[in-house]
């Protein structure tokens, strides 16, 4: 739940837009106490667009899904609460903040990749439409060509624009 929590309050969603609460059959009052709440709160957050959240939800789908958030999540025992093969393991402090600055590169590099999966765009395109700064954004375009998920198609003048390559 912390990872998505995460996710959504790094999309611009917001955590409150979902809530995870576990209630037996026997408890029926108790559910209705919670539907109840949960209805009111996103009665005062007002209505969600779709339409302009759909790059960030791609993105932490596609982020939730990465091998390497999964694995860090699978993890979190070994490297919290073991030690590695070299007698080292980390504090509480230490893997959320690993898992906080895995969750947004790959945030990040999935916000590209959407973005670039409709149509060729340019660097300042792609920033414009997803808020990230030119460099970084450059930066994934150059990691998501050297892994073979995006590719250079086409230019305009001596700009190159880039698309997404099919799964």
């Amino acid at each position: 739940m912390h990872v998505v929590e995460y996710l959504l309050d790094l999309s611009g969603i917001g955590r409150n837009r979902m809530q995870l609460r576990w209630v037996s059959s026997a408890e029926g009052q108790l559910f209705a106490d919670y539907v109840t709440q949960f209805s009111d709160l996103t009665r005062e957050l007002g209505p969600f667009d779709l339409d302009q959240f759909k790059l960030p939800l791609a993105a932490v789908e596609q982020t939730l899904t990465s091998p390497r958030i999964r694995w860090l999540m699978g993890m979190s025992r070994q490297l919290t609460e073991r030690e590695n093969v070299y007698h080292e393991k980390l504090n509480e402090e230490e893997y959320t903040r690993l898992l906080h600055q895995a969750i947004e590169e790959e945030y990040e590099k999935a916000l590209v990749l959407e973005a670039i999966k409709e149509s060729p765009q340019l660097v300042r395109e792609i920033s414009g439409r997803i808020g990230l700064p030119k460099p970084r954004v450059s930066f994934w375009l150059s990691h998501l060509k050297n892994s073979g998920q995006a590719e250079i198609k086409g230019y305009d003048e001596t700009t190159p624009k880039f698309v997404a390559l099919a799964a």
